[in-house]
């Protein structure tokens, strides 16, 4: 089972990155993919999470309306388009896969259903 990260960097505030999550040895369908981030000396927090089952999202607030997942099942991709970026999401970015559950916020919140992770790809916005 894998989940690699890619597409992380370096970008100044108000500019945008796309993030890809590669998925393999498992079934993509039956799974919650989503996206985390760990900012330095916080904790690690849901971002956004995609239910392959039905297609439903959950965003965390503070991305709404400049962050989006997407995904290519043919491909068992996962994408994270970040627009309008802010120093305040210089973190650390991870995919995930977690066990489908309801509702999607608690399975995203709590992390607690996380079954698969990839390594992480830095993401520095300057101000």
């Amino acid at each position: 089972v894998q989940l690699v990260e890619s597409g992380g960097g370096l970008v100044q505030a108000g500019g945008s990155l796309r993030l890809s999550c590669a998925v393999s040895g498992f079934t993509f369908d039956d799974y919650v993919i989503g996206w985390f981030r760990q900012a330095p000396g916080k904790e690690r927090e849901g971002v956004l999470c995609l239910a392959n089952s039905d297609g439903s999202t959950y965003y965390k607030d503070s991305v709404k309306g400049r962050f989006s997942i997407s995904s290519d099942n043919a491909k068992n991709m996962v994408y994270l388009q970040m627009n309008s970026l802010k120093p305040e999401d210089t973190a650390v970015y991870y995919c995930a896969a977690l066990q489908d559950s309801v509702p999607l916020a608690y399975v995203c919140q709590t992390q607690e259903l996380a079954d698969y992770w990839g390594q992480g790809t830095q993401v520095t916005v300057s101000s």
